[in-house]
């Protein structure tokens, strides 16, 4: 059975804070995936950071995709510089996958960082993560390392795009 990817409309978008309990099934799953694909306790690595840096106010956001009220797919930026915004946490329901609704995340993410102010993203995603690894580069952004080498002697990947200013974007 071929799934069918919703269209935006079906889709509600609503930014949170961390501990919104909508929150708790994306970064449970995330930090089990990301055990699961490196070992150790990636719920540590998720902890990194203070809930405060995704919030407006630090510069940053948390954004979910709903579909009939449960999340099913989210991501967050935070402040990297002062015009630039960092990826974080970019996460789809395990049973939601394969119907585009990470690249939807992300232009969401590219959207309010743009109207933010932001000029720039920057990103970092885990050699053993070739999905994610396709989602940005299929979403334009640039790799800032070398694309034939073995993911896994980089470690980290970072990526960057540069946005255009609000201004400057196509109408609907």
């Amino acid at each position: 059975m071929t799934s069918v990817a919703p269209s935006p409309s079906d889709l509600t978008v609503i930014e949170v804070p961390v501990s919104h309990p909508l929150v708790r099934p994306l970064l449970r799953e995330l930090g089990d995936e990301y055990t699961a694909r490196y070992g150790g306790d990636a719920h540590e690595e998720l902890a990194r950071y203070p809930d405060e840096e995704f919030t407006p106010a630090h510069g940053g956001t948390l954004l979910l995709l709903l579909e009939d009220g449960d999340p099913v797919a989210g991501g967050a930026f935070r402040r990297y510089d002062a015009t630039t915004a960092e990826l974080k946490r970019i996460w789809t329901h395990s049973a939601h996958r394969r119907r585009g609704l990470a690249r939807q995340v992300v232009i969401e993410l590219e959207r309010t960082a743009r109207e933010r102010g932001y000029r720039r993203v920057y990103l970092t995603t885990g050699p053993r993560q070739p999905e994610a690894r396709g989602l940005y580069l299929a979403t334009g952004y640039t790799p800032l390392f070398d694309t034939e080498a073995d993911p896994e002697t980089i470690g980290p990947l970072p990526f960057e795009k540069h946005l255009a200013p609000a201004d400057h974007q196509p109408r609907p």
